[in-house]
């Protein structure tokens, strides 16, 4: 008889424990008398509590604080399970895929399971002999948070690295590490069957099943088929094994594999070895390097007479995956070392991508819709890699498929951030079943590219100076990679940790694996010093930003009195450490001053914009081919936020792109172009290169280096075009100069290093230290370049480079003029425009969020830009630039 699976949706009901000590199983007397039930299953207390209004919206105003009761208090959830006795099925079980954390769980009055790991899968058999027609299950949760503080005086204090990032007790429980608060998030401690719960029943079932697909260097395919049963074995007579390709054509299927399984044993076996053809399935690829082949693979369980006893299916792909850790044959700025870089099916990747913590702190509420519209966005923009973070959880299998199905690469830390964790046997044992449990889980998606012992967990103690203070390397150094290892025949790479390399592990090493870029926020380094402070692979950087006003006012809650940069609940919605000081300092640098609120708003998005493509730009440069492969990669931190804040996202909990998001998109295209300006000054200082001096330093000239990228296989021969403005408004000088060009395959080519063009003097009296007290005429000069296909005119990349600081800056109105037909707009300027946002007016107007093809753009006189905004429709539209921040309606000039 064919296994009978049912998930557990219905009928749950839940309470807060009694707070005067009654028994648990008491509680089950009042069972459906004092409990409530539950909304949706899977469920979360804070969820569950906020639909009754017993607590209020903790992302609203200050309410995160007015919750922490919630995670210090026990909860319980009971539901009845029916089980029919006359069934034929021999063996019954409950599958837990994620109980949220400390969980005792209590059938018809006996304990069967101590959950005490968010991460793992809890399959528990039951003995059927004991199961009623009704049966009563009870899931009793304990705080996590006390239970962490208990754990500390056990095993003592360790050393906290910031205290933005929880309490540091929290690393003796495998919980979510940001539930504890980080420094983008809030405090919330989660607790409940936060994903699903299924009652099994069966006479043989698959326990564990793992499709390996392996391409060869000479690229030969094979499937092989293992096997994981539980149950009867020995009722297995034969399984049946199928490929099918996307369109459900068989490719190959074979039966009568199995004689015979030993009885009421667990066994893995490997069943079934394929050699495939070449023309019967085809490679996998990221996103912009070919297609995305998938194929299912079904498994049947038959018995004697050929009844099904159990049935999965699994998606593959077939690819070869490669961590390049070689050395390099040339010397770059930083020296020698080795490379950092992916390799798919023997094709060097520059990857671009991002990282991502989940996207809520209520897991329950993030549905398969969402991850598919957060995974689309970064896919849109270009994107070929998502790290998923040690702080949060190892996610759903939906997250992987849409990330197979959309070519999209995953670096996948192991559930460590920024602690140091203990080593003692209990913990070891648990973490090595975690292990285990999700490498089994994910292991046969293609978009799995890496895995990841930790996040920062070595630099955390490097950077007090002793290694030997973390315990933890028995697991990063030991138990994990044999787990990887082990489980994956070790076709998926494994990194210690991240920031990883260096000798003595040092993780600031620029020259030997990966780096984290925090210089120039934590360290207050100057954004424009990116390109001289990379690494051969840069897995966290970022700048935050304020999100859109939008967001901003839903957090406010309608209380305008808050509504200035400096408020309280501005405070209370920015978690990151020193953000005042650091703000002001770097915005001081960059900006002028302004009390404007939205203004400011603006300005930090251009920030952010500005920092962020200026370091893909200067990295991405560094790819220049075989031997000289010198930067592999960059991932920003980061994509996504959890809750409404200001952050380092480069798009808001509600999927609001910023700035950022569109200049990193346009860094990625196949085909781009950058400029780096070098100004030449009387004296050396820590001002940033690309700063003219005024006052006591002096600026004498400035230099222009130019290059383009190429991310296809295929060499690409292109126009180059350069177009030099000048911004003063008494002046008409503009300069122009051209030329053909071939963009390497794979890689950058330089192709301008010049002086950077300046207007002329205007007589023969004048002088260049006469010049509005400057001593170069090229402070006003926007540089601009474009790539273009020769024979269609096409343009395929641009981009302009504008004379910094921008508070020197006097930009110049009037604005942009726009035409629109439809959802199609387009964009022409007479005098050079720099960030210049669309969006709806008004801005808080309804109607569904537009999509827009591009933003964030500036936009030059000899040059008008296209951009599509899909769902405007007839609503107006808003601008924004630099010269003209405010969001106010434009008129559009028919077309």
């Amino acid at each position: 008889m064919k296994i009978q699976a049912i998930e557990l949706t219905k009928d749950w009901v839940w309470k807060e424990r009694d707070k005067n000590g009654c028994p648990v199983l008491d509680e089950i007397v009042k069972f459906r008398s004092d409990w409530r039930p539950v909304q949706s299953m899977p469920s979360e207390v804070h969820v569950e509590l906020m639909k009754i209004n017993r607590i209020p919206d903790p992302y609203l105003g200050f309410n995160e604080h007015k919750v922490h009761w919630v995670g210090e208090r026990e909860w319980l959830y009971a539901t009845t399970i029916s089980f029919d006795s006359n069934c034929q099925h021999e063996h019954a079980e409950l599958l837990f895929e994620g109980l949220d954390t400390f969980c005792t769980v209590i059938l018809n009055g006996e304990v069967i399971l101590e959950a005490d790991n968010q991460f793992r899968r809890y399959p528990i058999i039951l003995d059927t002999k004991k199961l009623k027609p009704s049966n009563t299950l009870l899931l009793h949760f304990k705080s996590a948070k006390i239970i962490a503080r208990d754990l500390e005086k056990k095993y003592g204090r360790v050393r906290a690295g910031s205290c933005n990032l929880g309490d540091p007790s929290r690393v003796y429980v495998r919980k979510a590490q940001y539930d504890w608060r980080w420094d983008w998030g809030p405090e919330l401690m989660t607790v409940g069957p936060y994903r699903p719960v299924h009652f099994l029943t069966y006479t043989a079932r698959i326990l564990d099943f793992y499709p390996r697909t392996e391409v060869t260097s000479d690229y030969s395919f094979s499937l092989d088929v293992h096997l994981e049963l539980r149950g009867s074995a020995s009722a297995v007579r034969n399984a049946e094994v199928t490929l099918k390709d996307k369109d459900g054509s068989v490719i190959m299927r074979e039966q009568n594999i199995i004689s015979k399984f030993p009885d009421n044993e667990e066994r893995d076996s490997k069943i079934l070895h394929w050699d495939l053809g070449k023309d019967e399935v085809k490679l996998w690829w990221p996103v912009g390097y070919g297609d995305q082949n998938l194929y299912t693979v079904e498994v049947l369980l038959l018995s004697e007479n050929s009844f099904v006893l159990d049935q999965q299916t699994k998606t593959v792909g077939f690819r070869r995956v490669k961590l390049v850790q070689e050395p390099l044959a040339h010397v770059d700025q930083y020296g020698n070392g080795t490379t950092f870089f992916f390799e798919i099916n023997d094709v060097p990747i520059f990857i671009g991508g991002s990282n991502w913590i989940p996207a809520d702190n209520f897991l329950t509420n993030i549905k398969p819709e969402r991850y598919r519209a957060w995974l689309q966005l970064l896919k849109d923009g270009n994107q070929n890699m998502i790290r998923l973070w040690g702080g949060g959880v190892y996610e759903p299998d939906i997250f992987f498929e849409i990330c197979d199905e959309m070519g999209i690469l995953v670096w996948q830390d192991f559930q460590f951030a920024c602690g140091v964790y203990p080593a003692h046997d209990e913990f070891v044992a648990s973490v090595k079943a975690e292990a285990e449990d999700n490498v089994s889980r994910l292991r046969h998606h293609p978009s799995l590219a890496l895995l990841c012992g930790n996040n920062e967990d070595y630099q955390q103690v490097l950077q007090w100076g002793d290694v030997e203070d973390l315990p933890a390397r028995k697991l990063y150094e030991h138990v994990l990679p044999d787990v990887v290892s082990r489980l994956t025949n070790d076709d998926i790479p494994y990194h210690r940790g991240s920031p990883y390399g260096g000798k003595g592990w040092d993780t600031a090493d620029p020259t030997v694996g990966d780096v984290h870029q925090w210089e120039i926020w934590a360290g207050l380094k100057n954004y424009q010093d990116y390109d001289i402070m990379g690494g051969r692979f840069v897995s966290e950087f970022g700048m935050p930003s304020m999100p859109d006003l939008r967001t901003i006012d839903y957090w406010l809650d309608g209380d305008t009195k808050q509504r200035f940069s400096q408020s309280k609940l501005m405070a209370q919605h920015n978690k990151a450490g020193s953000h005042e000081r650091r703000f002001a300092v770097v915005m001081n640098e960059n900006f002028r001053l302004t009390e404007d609120f939205e203004k400011h708003a603006y300005y930090t998005q251009v920030l952010q914009s500005e920092a962020m493509g200026h370091a893909y730009r200067s990295w991405r440069r560094e790819w220049k081919g075989d031997g000289k492969r010198f930067t592999g990669g960059a991932i920003v931190w980061q994509l996504n936020d959890c809750w409404p804040v200001t952050s380092w996202a480069i798009a808001d909990y509600f999927l609001r792109p910023k700035m950022a998001y569109y200049t990193i998109a346009r860094e990625l295209r196949p085909y781009t172009v950058g400029i780096l300006r070098k100004v030449e000054k009387d004296r050396e200082n820590d001002r940033p290169r690309q700063f003219y001096e005024f006052g006591a330093f002096q600026s004498k000239s400035a230099k222009v280096e130019v290059w383009g990228t190429n991310s296809t296989l295929a060499p690409r021969e292109v126009l180059f075009k350069l177009s030099c403005f000048n911004l003063d408004p008494n002046s008409s000088w503009t300069c122009t100069q051209e030329k053909t060009v071939t963009l390497g395959a794979n890689q950058s080519t330089e192709i301008l290093n010049i002086p950077c063009p300046e207007p002329p003097l205007q007589n023969e009296t004048d002088s260049d230290d006469t010049n509005n007290n400057s001593t170069t005429r090229s402070q006003s000069v926007v540089v601009s370049a474009r790539l273009i296909e020769p024979k269609s005119d096409d343009v395929l990349a641009r981009f302009a480079d504008w004379p910094q600081p921008f508070r020197h800056v006097d930009f110049p109105t009037p604005g942009p003029q726009v035409r629109k037909k439809g959802d199609v707009l387009k964009v022409h300027v007479d005098n050079p425009v720099k960030g210049l946002v669309l969006n709806i007016h008004p801005i808080s107007s309804d109607g569904p969020e537009v999509k827009w093809s591009d933003n964030a753009i500036d936009v030059m006189p000899d040059e008008d830009q296209i951009i599509v905004a899909n769902g405007l429709g007839e609503r107006s539209v808003a601008v924004s630039y630099m010269g003209a921040v405010e969001w106010h309606d434009f008129e559009l000039v028919a077309s």
